[in-house]
């Protein structure tokens, strides 16, 4: 006969159904909703009012009116030429990325040479120059060439400074490759090209992604190369079109408002629909 030990079923202790909450961690977490929060309202509030309204009321009061006036000017002031100019730029800014950065970083990976290493080694150091450090000397590059006031000047700054990081992201990407792939594939008798089209580029979609959403918003962002390197209204890009709100008297925030939130919704879009792979390639997990 069983004893009393034997059978009993074994008690498992309960978990308290109530833990105690962590009221700094929600303290601290409303206080950095605010952070975020309250600027954006700031912002919008601001472009549906008019300029006497908004100096009267200030920024953090209720809106009392309501008026698209703000934005309707903005593109009515050069807007739409600015926002073709900075489209220019971006796109033609991410597709030299694109051709150039991905066949370095997979010569860094798999690559054995002094060579390309030191190659690797020196594009780390540039990272650490500051674009203040080299405008000036990069002035006089552009003017000595012909290409002053040409948004070839800017779109080539822009991708001599993207390209340092988006082959550190994509070679961080492509080391997650495992080498068991690459040698199956030599084993089969596939070439450089074909490791490189066929399972290289498709495992790295992630940080590809990275590099696309990367060198997008520093294009897109960028004030100092087109500032120095651009003059006239024909080659001006949206950073440089925020100007015109600013005269000897103030400055049309209400105007002003508009037109930012006109120009960052593309690059905002842009950046919901690629921040997962984003920081994952941050993290050097996109070749996973």
């Amino acid at each position: 006969m069983a004893t009393k030990h034997e059978t009993g079923a074994v008690k498992i202790p309960k978990r308290r159904s109530l833990e105690r909450p962590n009221w700094a961690a929600g303290v601290l977490s409303t206080l950095w909703l605010l952070v975020v929060v309250v600027p954006l309202y700031i912002m919008v509030k601001a472009s549906i009012e008019d300029k006497p309204h908004y100096s009267e009321e200030g920024p953090l009061s209720l809106p009392t009116m309501f008026t698209l006036d703000n934005y309707t000017n903005a593109l009515d002031q050069g807007f739409l030429q600015a926002f073709i100019n900075t489209a220019i730029v971006t796109v033609s800014v991410v597709a030299i990325v694109l051709i150039v950065v991905p066949p370095l970083a997979f010569a860094i990976v798999r690559s054995r040479s002094k060579f390309v290493n030191g190659v690797f080694q020196i594009m780390l150091l540039g990272i650490a120059i500051p674009v203040q450090a080299i405008i000036v000397p990069l002035f006089f590059m552009i003017r000595s060439v012909g290409l002053y006031d040409n948004l070839i000047s800017v779109i080539v700054a822009s991708a001599a400074f993207s390209i340092p990081m988006c082959t550190i992201v994509l070679t961080a990407s492509m080391r997650q490759i495992t080498n068991e792939l690459y040698e199956a594939m030599s084993v089969d008798g596939a070439s450089v090209v074909r490791i490189f089209f066929q399972l290289t580029l498709p495992m790295s979609k992630s940080g590809l992604a990275t590099v696309i959403i990367y060198s997008a918003m520093g294009a897109w962002n960028n004030f100092m190369f087109p500032l120095i390197l651009t003059q006239s209204d024909s080659n001006r890009v949206l950073t440089l079109n925020l100007y015109q709100y600013q005269s000897q008297f103030g400055i049309d925030i209400p105007g002003m408002m508009a037109a930012v939130i006109l120009s960052v919704l593309p690059i905002l879009v842009v950046y919901f629909i690629g921040r997962r792979s984003l920081v994952d390639g941050m993290m050097g997990m996109g070749g996973k």
